[in-house]
């Protein structure tokens, strides 16, 4: 009987702790700026903050990404239209996924409603709007938030010696950079959900991006050819006031990148 009684405690406490996944109030966020207040955008990555959203960690592996990691899904829905997203990473607490190409028309601004499904159960269903542009600049994350930009050397366009580990040294102006953002909307050649582009692809609109807030030249705007999700934007260092901490920002619809990502210039 008290062996009994023991199995029916585990089974139950197991059934009290398998709470179904929960998405944060405001948690589907720009995949690199996690922004908010701001629309995500079609074909860009995003991360889903919450609890209970996976049972294990997991991390895509293959290109195409796959549309179930881990045992976890993310749903989205607009409409009558439900497509599930490729998913690049997953954990508790977070899920970085990939917004479907063909969510919503390209150029619109609609609501949508996103959920996560795991051996747990479903999320109740959390409301996202999706316009034109998102603009977000991958960092190197907290507590300062370096550029993720190129050197046409292949070095950081940071301080030297400000990211252990890594070869970085300012850019000067007239140098070319490559920045890697997402959210930067619609292209010329639209790849598969979770896919990379087989062909050069352009965006259809121009960023304009501001480097101390000067506008700089932009040589290029589009896909990078090797990541999901991912824009490529190269642009030449206006003459700016030299620092190690120089604001890097991308403009799109009138929507703004935040202010606190850097990149070094020297004179």
């Amino acid at each position: 009987m008290r062996i009994q009684l023991f199995v029916l405690f585990v089974v139950m406490s197991c059934v009290a702790f398998a709470q179904p996944p929960s998405i944060a109030n405001g948690g589907v966020l720009n995949g690199a700026s996690f922004a908010t207040g701001q629309p995500i955008t079609v074909g860009s990555l995003v991360t889903i903050f919450g609890s209970n959203l996976a049972s294990a960690m997991a991390q895509a592996d293959t290109i195409p990404l796959s549309n179930n990691l881990g045992g976890v899904t993310v749903q989205w829905a607009n409409g009558n239209t439900t497509i599930n997203a490729p998913l690049v990473f997953v954990a508790g607490s977070q899920v970085n996924a990939q917004v479907p190409w063909g969510l919503v028309p390209a150029g619109a601004t609609q609501n949508v409603s996103v959920t996560v499904t795991s051996d747990s159960g479903t999320s109740a269903p959390a409301q996202v709007t999706v316009g034109p542009f998102s603009p977000g600049i991958f960092t190197a994350g907290p507590p300062t938030f370096y550029a993720i930009a190129q050197n046409v050397d292949g070095t950081l366009v940071q301080a030297a010696g400000s990211i252990p580990g890594l070869t970085t040294h300012p850019a000067k102006a007239g140098d070319t950079i490559v920045i890697y953002a997402t959210g930067l909307g619609p292209v010329d050649n639209t790849p598969a959900d979770g896919g990379i582009p087989s062909t050069l692809t352009r965006t259809l609109t121009t960023p304009t991006v501001l480097v101390g807030g000067i506008s700089a030249p932009v040589a290029f705007s589009g896909l990078q050819p090797q990541f999901v999700g991912v824009n490529q934007v190269n642009i030449v260092i206006p003459n700016v006031p030299a620092g190690n901490a120089v604001p890097l920002q991308i403009q799109m619809g009138g929507v703004t990148s935040p202010s606190n990502v850097t990149i070094a210039v020297s004179q």
